[in-house]
């Protein structure tokens, strides 16, 4: 905030509390808040009724990040396209996980395909995360990149280089962005 990146103190800070809040609700033995949604009778046995207020509970905890990322999504229209698909796949990401637990089954199992899908998404959205995070970091004062003569010393490092040296040119030259809708 310090230099006045709203956006990005919006946007860091608010996901690092979510990974906060995760850790606290998904800690086994610490919090407890899974075993609080069991019902249980006077002995203490589980009764059966109610499996899925946990799921659905923690849907909902993850229906509010993907509004929230919905309203980060349309900050970043007018952005970069590696950063638009950033927010578009972690939207995707949240959208199906709380899916996932939203439609669970009556013994109270997630929705395996909707959970496998966010899990997807959201591997894509931490590629795009760190791109992005390189692609900022990353100028031609530290680093140079050339798209014709590539380093020689593996393929995979030529790939960046040239998906790199494409990100700063569009960025320095072109200055097009996405129409707002």
């Amino acid at each position: 905030m310090a230099v006045g990146n709203t956006f990005g103190a919006t946007a860091l800070s608010s996901y690092g509390g979510f990974w906060l809040s995760l850790a606290i609700v998904l800690t086994p033995g610490g919090f407890e808040i899974v075993d609080a949604y069991a019902v249980t009778d006077a002995a203490g046995d589980p009764t059966g009724n109610g499996v899925n207020a946990f799921n659905n509970a923690f849907g909902y905890f993850l229906a509010g990040w993907f509004i929230f990322t919905t309203l980060l999504l349309i900050c970043t229209l007018r952005s970069t396209v590696a950063f638009f698909m950033l927010f578009f796949t972690l939207d995707l990401a949240f959208l199906f996980l709380f899916l996932g637990h939203l439609y669970s089954d009556s013994e109270g199992n997630n929705n395996t395909g909707l959970i496998k899908a966010g899990g997807y998404f959201g591997l894509f959205a931490a590629f795009l995360a760190w791109y992005n995070a390189l692609a900022g970091i990353a100028d031609d004062r530290y680093v140079t990149f050339s798209i014709f003569f590539p380093p020689k010393s593996s393929s995979y490092l030529v790939i960046c280089t040239d998906l790199l040296f494409l990100q700063q040119f569009l960025l320095r030259h072109s200055r097009r962005t996405l129409p707002m809708v």
